[in-house]
């Protein structure tokens, strides 16, 4: 696996990509993207840190592993490429942006727009079996983006991490709470949304209002 990512990030990472985990992992993603179909595609597996350079990241919102059906995965969590129908988190995403700061339901289910504004927007895990959801979980991605989250706790300020649903939420361990905001809910998910955990959670006027704050210019959401 060729490490593909942005350079703003290398200095940062540089470190992970030596560790021993690392190297097992790469040879098990190429051992996989060689043998089965996996998502998303090799030149996006890095493409929410090609998309928010590390200086321009200053929102996270973490997702657990990439949707493992045809076309769907663009390298961005809970995003699909152009003309992909929207899977059911997503439409939940939209309906609440729309009800929380008026952004009308949009065409496009591609969350590039929103990356490109200083989101990071990344997945646990960030590749995946085609039809087999966790499939690449305890390979090392979950070390990996981990130490992601705590190198941007310790060497950025003033981000806002959106943390949604019990997974993302136990990263919080990981983020200092005295340099950052952190807003958690329940997963978009219908199952959760349903149960009222979702909507009505505010974190896009939220995060605007926290960036707005600390003089930095607020997300087009």
């Amino acid at each position: 696996m060729k490490v593909d990512i942005h350079q703003s990030w290398r200095p940062h990472l540089e470190e992970e990509f030596n560790q021993p985990y690392f190297s097992s992992l790469a040879g098990f993603v190429r051992e996989e993207y060689s043998r089965h179909t996996c998502y998303p595609k090799g030149s996006r597996i890095f493409a929410a840190f090609d998309h928010s350079a590390f200086e321009q990241t200053k929102v996270v919102i973490l997702g657990q592993d990439p949707y493992h059906g045809p076309g769907q995965a663009n390298g961005l969590c809970f995003s699909v490429r152009d003309g992909i129908t929207h899977p059911p988190s997503l439409v939940n995403i939209f309906k609440e942006v729309e009800q929380d700061v008026g952004h009308p339901y949009p065409k496009s289910g591609n969350l590039e727009r929103w990356a490109d504004q200083g989101i990071l927007l990344l997945n646990a895990i960030l590749t995946v079996r085609a039809g087999e959801a966790g499939s690449h979980q305890n390979k090392g991605w979950e070390q990996f983006t981990d130490a992601v989250i705590r190198i941007l706790s310790r060497e950025k300020q003033d981000l806002v991490f959106l943390l949604w649903g019990g997974y993302a939420k136990k990263k919080a361990t990981l983020i200092d709470r005295g340099k950052h905001s952190i807003l958690t809910s329940g997963h978009p998910s219908p199952l959760s949304a349903n149960r009222g955990l979702w909507f009505g959670n505010g974190h896009f006027s939220k995060t605007n209002d926290f960036l707005k704050s600390k003089g930095k210019d607020p997300i087009v959401w």
